[in-house]
C-alpha cells in the first residue's frame, strides 16, 4: 500500500478561521470565540479537522465532473448519513461513510415520508468505510496571542437605529497553522465486505452491483477493485483541490486566503509520516525549517519512499526559510535523493500528473 504524506502551512495574519460554540475568557454574554488548545498558560488556536474537510468538500464541488459525481445526504431526525455507495460516488470512496439507518418506527416513518430518498441505494445492513484522506488538527506552529476586538451593530443615514449602539465582540490571532495529511492511494477505488467496523464498505446491494459493473473482484481480500483510470480520475481532483482550497469563517471582517502557503509531500510505502519534524515554530513564532530533521528523516526513510520529495512555498512567504530547505534538499540529491520545488499549487498539479504517469505507476498496488 503506497500513502501520499506529509503536511501543509495556512497563514493566517489576522484571522479567526474557525470558532468555537463557547469563547474562552469571554467578556461579553455575545462574544464569539477562537477554537483554542492551552498549555499551560500558552494559547494555540487551532483548526479541527472536520472543517478542512468540509473547506476541502466545498472547494472540490466547484469542480463539474467532482459534483456530478456527489452522494446524496439523508436525514433521520438528528442523524444524517449519505448514500454510502463508494462504487458511484467519489466522496463516498474517498472520504468514507457510516449508513446505519434507525430501527424505531419513527425512523422507518421518516424514511418512508422523505420523497427525496426515491433514488437512494438499498440498504441490506449497516456499512462503513473508514476514509483514505486523512487529515489532522491544524494547530498553530507557536503560542499566539488572542486579540479581541470589540464593535457595534450601527448605522447611518435614513435607516440609522434608534437608541445605543449593539456592542459585540469577537476573538482572532495571528498564526501559521501546519496540519498532517495522509492519502491512502491503495484504499482509494478499493472496496472491502469483511464484517469488521470500517472495513464493512459493501453489503449485498452494493456486491451485486459491484458485479453487474464489472469491478476486479479480489476474492483473497473479501473487496472489489475499480480500474486504474477511474481510481485516479477521484484521486487527482482531489489532490488538485488542495493546491485552491477556500473556507474559514469570519471572512467578511477577516478575509484570509486559506490556500497552503507551503506544502511538504511524499509517496511512500506506508502510512508513517516521516515530514512532519521539517518545519516548526521558531523565534517569534515563525515557521522554522529544521535541517537537522529534514536530512535525518529523508536518510533514515529514503528506501521507503517511491516518489521525490514534492516542495511547494509561496514567494514572500518567510523567504529565508524556503532557501534553507532548498540547500539542504540539494545536499540530499547529492546522495541520490530526488526533490521538486516549485509554488504550492504548480507542485499539487505536479503530483497529481505523476500520479496518473509512468511515475505513478505502482503507486496504486
Amino acid at each position: 500500500m503506497a500513502f501520499l504524506s506529509g503536511f501543509l502551512l495556512i497563514d493566517a495574519p489576522a484571522s479567526a478561521l474557525n470558532n468555537a460554540r463557547d469563547a474562552q475568557d469571554a467578556q461579553y454574554d455575545n462574544e464569539v470565540g477562537v477554537k483554542l488548545i492551552r498549555v499551560g498558560r500558552d494559547s494555540y488556536p487551532y483548526v479541527s479537522a472536520q472543517a478542512f474537510r468540509y473547506w476541502l468538500r466545498d472547494t472540490l464541488a466547484q469542480n463539474p465532473d467532482w459534483l456530478a459525481h456527489t452522494a446524496p445526504v439523508f436525514r433521520e431526525a438528528k442523524v444524517a448519513y449519505t448514500d454510502a455507495n463508494p462504487i458511484k460516488y467519489w466522496d463516498d470512496d474517498l472520504f468514507g461513510y457510516m449508513r446505519a439507518e434507525g430501527k424505531k418506527a419513527s425512523a422507518k416513518d421518516s424514511r418512508a415520508d422523505d420523497a427525496g430518498r426515491a433514488n437512494a441505494t438499498e440498504l441490506s445492513q449497516s456499512i462503513t468505510r473508514t476514509s483514505p484522506f486523512r487529515v489532522g488538527t491544524l494547530v498553530s506552529l507557536a503560542p499566539s496571542a488572542i486579540v479581541k476586538d470589540f464593535g457595534t451593530m450601527s448605522r447611518t443615514g435614513p435607516n440609522m437605529q434608534e437608541g445605543d449602539p449593539v456592542p459585540h465582540s469577537h476573538q482572532f490571532y495571528r498564526a501559521v497553522f501546519k496540519g498532517q495529511l495522509s492519502l491512502d492511494l491503495g484504499r482509494a477505488g478499493l472496496f472491502t465486505y469483511t464484517g469488521k467496523s470500517g472495513n464493512q464498505n459493501l453489503d449485498e446491494v452494493r456486491r451485486k452491483q459491484a458485479d453487474e459493473q464489472g469491478l476486479e473482484h479480489l476474492t483473497a481480500q473479501k473487496a472489489y477493485r475499480l480500474n486504474r483510470e477511474q481510481r485516479i480520475e477521484r484521486l487527482a481532483p482531489l489532490i488538485r483541490a488542495l493546491a485552491e482550497l477556500r473556507g474559514g469563517a469570519k471572512q467578511a471582517l477577516h478575509y484570509t486566503d486559506v490556500t497552503p502557503a507551503a506544502v511538504l509531500l511524499v509517496v511512500t510505502k506506508g502510512g508513517n509520516n516521516p515530514l512532519q519534524y521539517v518545519v516548526g515554530g521558531g523565534e517569534g513564532g515563525q515557521p522554522r525549517v529544521n535541517v537537522d530533521a529534514l536530512k535525518e528523516t529523508v536518510r533514515a526513510w529514503r528506501d521507503t519512499f517511491l516518489s521525490p520529495v514534492y516542495v511547494g512555498w509561496t514567494a514572500g512567504f518567510h523567504d529565508p526559510e524556503c532557501e534553507r530547505l532548498r540547500t539542504a534538499l540539494e545536499e540530499l540529491r547529492a546522495e541520490g535523493v530526488d526533490f521538486v520545488l516549485e509554488h504550492p499549487r504548480t507542485v499539487l498539479r505536479r503530483v497529481a500528473d505523476d500520479l496518473s504517469g509512468d511515475a505513478g505507476v505502482g503507486w496504486l498496488d
